[in-house]
């Protein structure tokens, strides 16, 4: 059993998946994790559109992010490349982008930093941090699939958000935790949101 790290580094792109970051936000937020948080501009966006937060500035939305998770984090613009999260010396336990779009994936699988997220993938990698993907994109071309092959190589997990169904989910909330409960299972936090496979009845 891992040990559950004790910070985590969580990067939203503008990937389509916001209720999944919610939920992983919420779910760190029940936990005693220090969580620093990085939103990318069309990250924001999509915040925005798919948990309908009432639009705004983006600082605005993302305080309207934390409220609706009932968390706290520190907040790092995705141009400072100053935040301690861009340093090995100052990085968290851990780094977990949620959704992560196919472009930042590439960003970090060759390894350029365009953004404070692309930027903390790459000290993830090179300090032997954990880092976890989710990325959310289909059909996934030949070029995502080398790319992700590449950061899997490089030592990345990459949780596909791609639900089960063995535990006959009633709500679309299901859905999403189940998705939420692989990556805290990845990350080393016990996890309830969803049942472990027992076996067909």
């Amino acid at each position: 059993m891992k040990t559950p790290p004790a910070s985590v580094f969580l990067g939203i792109t503008g990937a389509s998946g916001a209720p999944y970051a919610l939920g992983l936000m919420r779910a760190l937020g029940r936990s005693d994790c220090d969580v620093q948080l990085c939103v990318s501009r069309a990250g924001v966006g999509v915040l925005d559109h798919e948990l309908e937060l009432g639009g705004g500035d983006p600082d605005e939305i993302v305080r309207r992010f934390l409220a609706a998770a009932s968390a706290t984090a520190t907040v790092f613009a995705a141009e400072d490349f100053a935040a301690p999260p861009s340093s090995g010396s100052a990085f968290p336990d851990a780094a977990v982008v949620c959704p992560c779009s196919l472009s930042s994936a590439a960003e970090i699988a060759v390894g350029t930093s365009r953004t404070l997220i692309h930027r903390a993938g790459a000290v993830a990698l090179k300090e032997r941090r954990p880092l976890v993907l989710v990325p959310r994109e289909t059909p996934l071309s030949v070029i995502h699939l080398r790319r992700l092959l590449e950061l899997a190589e490089a030592g990345a997990d990459i949780v596909v958000p791609a639900p089960g169904f063995y535990h006959r989910p009633q709500t679309l909330q299901d859905v999403v935790d189940f998705v939420v409960g692989k990556v805290l299972k990845v990350l080393g936090f016990p996890q309830d949101l969803y049942p472990a496979w027992s076996g067909l009845e």
